[in-house]
């Protein structure tokens, strides 16, 4: 259960790696996980191996406050379950482009698609960051809930779930950020969900590197059983 707390308090529970790397495997292997979650009112599937969009609030609370194009086309990296690709058609996007590095979630998010009557606006692609794209494809909006949790250099992704939690190095948040602007239409929008336990200071240190600023839209606290989490959403601008 979670609530949303009052601007100003400040209780924050940071996780190690190791623990995030224990819910993983049990993502992977635990027998009692369902095979659908509600979520925003709706049923969604969920197939094993794929990062449950219910262990933390962060899908439900981006896929709230994401600025969908309306009648415009919309690219979601890194997809998952699909919850925020299937979301940005039901709230009016013309078009929508999911992809995602794990197969698994690519299948996922085509059966949710199904589920809510949108696969004539919905593709999903098998993809690393933009490799699936052609060259000329261009977006009205360009988003991703990234990896926050900050690892260094070299620390094993060892499943396909780990990539969902994991950038080392923050390696894939500057691939997204340098390889957007060949994938935004004109007067498109880059945007990134993250929350308070990312290294903001290295992910501005990326944008600037890019020739970018970052601007916080929006952001949501919540109690999360022990923890409070605040997620954000941002919006990078050309200096």
């Amino acid at each position: 259960m979670t609530k949303t707390i009052e601007e100003g308090e400040t209780m924050t529970f940071k996780e190690s790696p190791e623990a995030v790397a224990q819910v993983l495997q049990h993502a992977l292997v635990g027998d009692d996980l369902p095979d659908s979650f509600t979520l925003l009112g709706r049923e969604w599937s969920l197939h094993r191996g794929v990062f449950p969009s219910t262990l933390s609030a962060a899908t439900e609370v981006l896929a709230s406050i994401v600025p969908y194009p309306e009648g415009g086309s919309f690219l979601e990296v890194g997809c998952g379950t699909g919850v925020i690709s299937v979301t940005a058609a039901l709230g009016g996007c013309a078009s929508v482009t999911a992809l995602d590095i794990n197969e698994k979630a690519v299948a996922n998010t085509a059966a949710n698609a199904e589920r809510h009557g949108v696969s004539d606006r919905v593709r999903v692609l098998h993809s690393d960051m933009y490799t699936a794209l052609g060259p000329t494809e261009r977006f009205d909006a360009i988003f991703w809930n990234v990896p926050w949790t900050y690892v260094e250099d070299g620390f094993s992704l060892s499943t396909d779930l780990h990539s969902a939690v994991f950038d080392p190095g923050y390696q894939g948040q500057a691939r997204y950020i340098a390889g957007a602007h060949e994938h935004l239409a004109d007067g498109g929008r880059l945007l990134l969900g993250t929350a308070d336990l990312g290294d903001r200071e290295r992910l501005d240190a990326l944008a600037g590197e890019a020739g970018m600023r970052i601007e916080l839209l929006h952001r949501v606290r919540r109690i999360e059983e022990v923890r409070v989490m605040e997620y954000h959403m941002l919006e990078l601008h050309t200096k």
